[in-house]
């Protein structure tokens, strides 16, 4: 009866969010469901179980999610993805149009930039490009998407996303794990995913297919994508138009400095500082009961975001016209993303085992023990269980449904139909083959 309670309650809230209902709103009665064909008392269910839950949950994921969002805003605000951006296709030239836009969309995300942040400034841009080199417009968010949320969100290493981040508590791993694998699976993406681009715009040329349309208008964010959005990112799109954007970006050494400061920091800390210092108090009862192994890759990435969110405040204090409402976008942008992603996996595990973030997260929580058992017993290393788990979650996150791929289509003024076809094979196809080739090369060779 507990199963088929979680699977009406999962069921109900699907339904009632896809027809625009609050998923703050509908979640807890969904949970309710749930617990009632469990036979658990609902008011200890609510106030024992779902809240108990819901701190541990922000006490351990908020923190990632607030600096997260500060750092996006200040980025976007200052003009540092424009111009980076801008500096690549000026590099690049109008023939590779198509690289220019991948390139930026994968660095300013692998320096810790919010997806939603590198849509919201990069689709705009993106448009000029292609009109600028008559290239079919449909093909935008495919091109945003392989360098936004495909290896830079889940396999590159050091990537200091969520969805890196997550699997660490429990492996005892750090975003570098498994490096060499990662690098392989990284590179099979962009180059099966750029010749996939290439290809598009070969044939649209032969085709006399341009870019049929006016440019990209100011991108506008409606409420219901806003939410069904929310859970797929660490970034509220509503706070996406909000603070004030400098008249003039940086020029592209400054922009590229706070990417460089995520990137060295997230790693000297990871590799370097945290593991040579003495943190054996952590196995005391106030501080958790814990090893450092526990914390050490979440804490790397938190100081490695507030290192690089001083940064940007500090080369970019003049540029900024009011750096308070941008930290306040920024902060702010962190609390939708949180609590729905709170509701909706304390909906699913309300008549389990407590907490977690998105699929990923949920398994994990449930299972995540078992896996580092298993993984003991055979000997396989932790590193390869958790970059498999973030390339197995990131392979089928972008379809039609999912908040991601419609807030980069409602921002890019597209439609399923223009373009969903060339964002499958960029970003679901070039992810399956790279996690194909990590299960293989790891099955043989272990992690590296």
């Amino acid at each position: 009866m507990g199963l088929i309670g979680i699977l009406l309650g999962l069921a109900l809230l699907m339904w009632l969010a896809y027809r625009g209902w609050s998923i703050l709103l509908v979640s807890p009665l969904a949970a309710l469901v749930a617990a009632v064909f469990s036979g658990e008392p609902l008011l200890a269910h609510w106030t024992q179980t779902f809240m108990s839950g819901a701190a541990r949950f922000v006490a351990q994921w908020f923190p990632l999610f607030l600096l997260g969002g500060l750092f996006g805003k200040l980025m976007g605000d200052s003009g540092s993805v424009s111009a980076i951006a801008q500096y690549l296709t000026k590099k690049l030239g109008a023939s590779r149009t198509m690289l220019a836009v991948v390139a930026a969309s994968a660095i300013v995300t692998y320096g810790g930039v919010s997806v939603f942040v590198a849509f919201f400034v990069l689709a705009p841009l993106a448009h000029e490009m292609f009109r600028a080199a008559n290239l079919p417009r449909r093909l935008i968010p495919a091109a945003v998407g392989l360098g936004a949320f495909t290896f830079t969100m889940s396999v590159m290493p050091g990537t200091p996303s969520v969805n890196n981040a997550i699997p660490m508590p429990y492996f005892g791993t750090t975003t570098f794990a498994a490096p060499g694998l990662s690098i392989i699976a990284s590179a099979i993406i962009f180059v099966f995913g750029m010749w996939w681009l290439g290809r598009a715009e070969a044939a649209a040329r032969k085709a006399g297919e341009g870019y049929a349309g006016e440019a990209g208008t100011a991108p506008v964010v409606n409420e219901m994508v806003r939410e069904q959005a929310a859970p797929a990112g660490d970034f509220d799109p509503a706070e996406l138009p909000h603070g004030k954007q400098a008249e003039s970006g940086p020029s592209f050494v400054l922009a590229m400095l706070p990417i460089l400061v995520v990137i060295v920091t997230n790693f000297l800390m990871s590799l370097v500082v945290f593991p040579r210092l003495d943190f054996s108090f952590l196995s005391e009862h106030q501080w958790g009961g814990i090893t450092i192994g526990a914390v050490s890759g979440v804490w790397s990435v938190l100081v490695a975001l507030a290192a690089a969110n001083l940064t940007v405040i500090l080369i970019n204090f003049r540029r900024l016209p009011s750096p308070r409402e941008s930290l306040d976008a920024g902060a702010n942008s962190a609390a939708l993303p949180m609590l729905v992603s709170l509701a909706l996996s304390m909906n699913v595990l309300a008549g389990l085992t407590g907490t977690a973030s998105g699929g990923m997260a949920i398994v994990l929580n449930a299972f995540g023990a078992d896996f580092m058992r298993l993984a003991i017993e055979h000997r396989i290393d932790p590193d390869l269980m958790h970059r498999i788990t973030t390339m197995s979650a990131g392979t089928l996150d972008a379809l039609p449904h999912n908040g991601t791929v419609l807030l980069l289509l409602q921002i890019s003024g597209l439609t399923h139909r223009e373009s969903y076809l060339d964002m499958v094979m960029t970003v679901i196809v070039s992810c399956i083959i790279a996690l194909v080739a990590v299960l293989i090369l790891g099955s043989v060779f272990g992690s590296f």
